[in-house]
């Protein structure tokens, strides 16, 4: 009986608050029309502390910490509310409403493309399943591709961004603060590494494997069970198999895409020796201006946030205010900083009003907001 009896006074009390509530956010709606009227911002920081304050020293010592905690979160409500009141629409939501004008039915189809590596290389691939065969130049670094489609040599780029056994190329991630460019698509690619050799090899033969790093640590485990092999980084798969068909040494192998073989006259030892057999990296494409195209729904963002409890619980109440779903987030470190980062952020929207109104809410709130683009994963 206690039990429901608690229950029931939970329940009286969760009505009491919703109407509360209802009432609370009605008034923010007033203060939202005199603020706009007045030109005043939406965020009053020195109101918010002493209000905080107040809800401390009023609750029990056992309650403090979470009342501060609940009336922070309302708060954080509250401003998401006015801030759609009274904010104009920022550079972020118009150059995103913007594209959504622009935006073309289908994906192009041709173009110059760079790419990473050479003839057989997974991003190759990813080349292939975006844009059909078209015309590719190969870089030896994602330095080279960022830098090719940023000055206009190559209309598009595509670059690994993530895998799903071995996590995210830092590399890409880092680049994308320091170069000024737009993801208009993504895919998500099958992964299957082979072991490759010269044609009679046989794995006994074998004291060296080299491959890219992405591509050695997916196949930790198969490595991990051959402890008389020593393991070589290189700067791709499909440079390592044309190296070594070149070299023409029977005691190193490479781990490659299968296509390596025919591409390179090299023979599999042995085949899919990824760890996990739902191996996927996902690849972006790249373009020098954005754009937006049929069924794009992904948003990526940098950010850039203070050092203060909550500033990344903030961000997130704003995605979930705004009835959007967060794909992924991961902080990189800012170079020269002292342990200061930045957040690379995917998120969908379930409309153009709702993304609009995040991107204005966070702009407004954050500042140090880059978008990255909108755009569609095959």
């Amino acid at each position: 009986m206690r039990l429901e009896e608690c229950r029931e006074g939970i329940d009286r009390i969760n009505r009491e608050m919703s109407e509360l509530f209802c009432e609370r956010m009605r008034l923010a709606g007033e203060i939202a029309a005199y603020k706009k009227e007045n030109g005043l911002p939406v965020l009053d920081p020195r109101r918010e502390r002493e209000i905080l304050a107040e809800i401390s020293e009023r609750a029990p010592s056992e309650f403090s910490a979470y009342a501060r905690s609940f009336f922070a979160s309302m708060m954080e409500i509250s401003r998401a509310y006015q801030s759609r009141l009274v904010a104009p629409k920022g550079a972020l939501s118009r150059k995103y409403l913007e594209s959504q004008e622009r935006a073309a039915s289908e994906f192009p189809r041709g173009g110059r493309v760079a790419c990473q590596g050479s003839e057989g290389a997974y991003s190759q691939i990813a080349c292939d399943r975006l844009f059909g065969e078209q015309h590719i130049v190969y870089f030896k670094s994602f330095e080279g591709v960022f830098s090719a489609v940023e000055s206009g040599l190559c209309d598009y780029g595509v670059l690994p961004i993530e895998n799903s056994t071995h996590g995210s190329v830092g590399a890409v991630l880092d680049l994308m603060q320091s170069h000024r460019i737009s993801i208009v698509r993504s895919l998500k690619l099958k992964i299957d590494h082979a072991l490759l050799a010269l044609p009679g090899v046989g794995l006994g033969e074998i004291r060296e494997v080299r491959s890219h790093p992405q591509a050695l640590g997916q196949c930790s485990r198969f490595l991990e069970a051959h402890p008389e092999i020593r393991v070589v980084c290189a700067e791709n798969t499909a440079l390592a198999a044309s190296e070594l068909a070149v070299q023409g040494r029977r005691d190193v192998a490479v781990i490659a895409s299968a296509a390596c073989a025919s591409l390179y006259g090299l023979s599999g030892i042995s085949a899919q020796i990824q760890n996990s057999d739902g191996n996927f990296t996902r690849f972006i494409c790249i373009a020098k201006d954005g754009a937006i195209y049929g069924g794009a729904s992904r948003i990526s963002l940098i950010l850039t946030l203070v050092h203060t409890p909550g500033s990344l619980y903030a961000v997130i109440s704003k995605l979930a205010i705004g009835g959007c779903n967060l794909l992924k987030i991961e902080s990189r470190p800012i170079v020269g900083s002292d342990f200061e980062v930045r957040f690379y952020l995917d998120f969908e929207a379930p409309s153009r009003e709702a993304a609009a109104s995040v991107l204005d809410d966070l702009e407004a709130s954050i500042g140090d907001v880059e978008y990255l683009g909108c755009y569609a994963e095959l």
